[in-house]
């Protein structure tokens, strides 16, 4: 991102690239184009994901509502279930565009509650005058890596984050 780069604004950019590419999959004719589709979409998630719950999140905790993070956390894991099912499928069978579908409309969910005004995850976060440079340099450096390593390796079976932490303390 050219001039000062923003972590907020970056996240942003992936939320508005998915919801494109959403958008491009509802409107899809032909297996080969909506399987293309999701894989993308599948690809902009798990990276998305990962930049949050490995970077933006942690740089989160204290300065960010703790519950409001927990949802957010269990929100990317209920989306890795659906993602690793669309990941393994394919457009011929009877519940892909359904579980595509599904993922769009959670996905959309979680990005209204991060952006919403005053009360959102990113409200937050900017409230508390977090470095939002020094997080943005983080998640583009995090997400070129994870991208060259996706390209060799393909995704990883996304693994929920909050399984272990299921007890209360």
């Amino acid at each position: 991102m050219a001039g000062n780069p923003d972590a907020i604004a970056l996240l942003k950019a992936d939320h508005r690239e998915v919801e494109d590419l959403f958008e491009k999959f509802e409107k899809a004719k032909g297996h080969a184009t909506k399987k293309s589709l999701a894989e993308k979409i599948c690809m902009a998630l798990t990276l998305h994901t990962r930049l949050e719950e490995d970077i933006f999140y942690p740089a989160c905790d204290g300065a960010v509502d703790a519950d409001l993070l927990k949802e957010s956390r269990v929100e990317h894991d209920a989306a890795k279930v659906l993602i690793a099912e669309i990941e393994a499928g394919g457009p011929d069978e009877a519940f892909y565009d359904a579980k595509v579908s599904v993922l769009s409309e959670m996905i959309e969910h979680h990005v209204k509650e991060e952006e919403q005004p005053g009360k959102g995850v990113f409200s937050q976060a900017r409230a508390a005058d977090l470095d939002m440079a020094a997080l943005a340099q983080q998640l583009e450096k995090e997400k070129e890596e994870l991208k060259a390593r996706f390209a060799e390796q393909g995704l990883p079976t996304p693994e929920p984050t909050t399984l272990g932490a299921t007890k209360l303390s």
